[in-house]
């Protein structure tokens, strides 16, 4: 099984655990990890921009991102919201292991 981390940034914290718990709800996450307090520096419509925003780390199996990023995509605030995912390469296969059992329910 191919596990990932998803990164999705979120205005704030409330929209952040708002997408969290829909995530882990629906069986799709099995944990997703809120980093508030982090600041954004991009560029948007060719501006530059700085804002602030929280940071999600949502652990998963791959085989759920597609359902991962059309669900952030309904919940989310921002119009082009950030929906990455990384491939986790190696871990505790106890945690590894954990992370199949909590998502094999999935909802959606």
């Amino acid at each position: 099984m191919e596990h990932i981390i998803v990164f999705i940034t979120a205005p704030s914290v409330e929209d952040a655990e708002n997408i969290g718990n829909e995530l882990v709800d629906s069986r799709l996450a099995a944990c997703a990890n809120i980093v508030p307090g982090i600041r954004s520096i991009f560029i948007w419509n060719d501006k530059k921009e700085s804002v602030d925003e929280c940071l999600l780390l949502v652990k998963t199996q791959k085989t759920h991102f597609n359902k991962i990023r059309d669900k952030v995509r309904q919940l989310h605030a921002y119009d082009t919201p950030e929906i990455i995912s990384v491939q986790i390469s190696d871990g505790n296969q106890d945690y590894l292991g954990w992370i199949d059992k909590a998502v094999s329910g999935s909802k959606d």
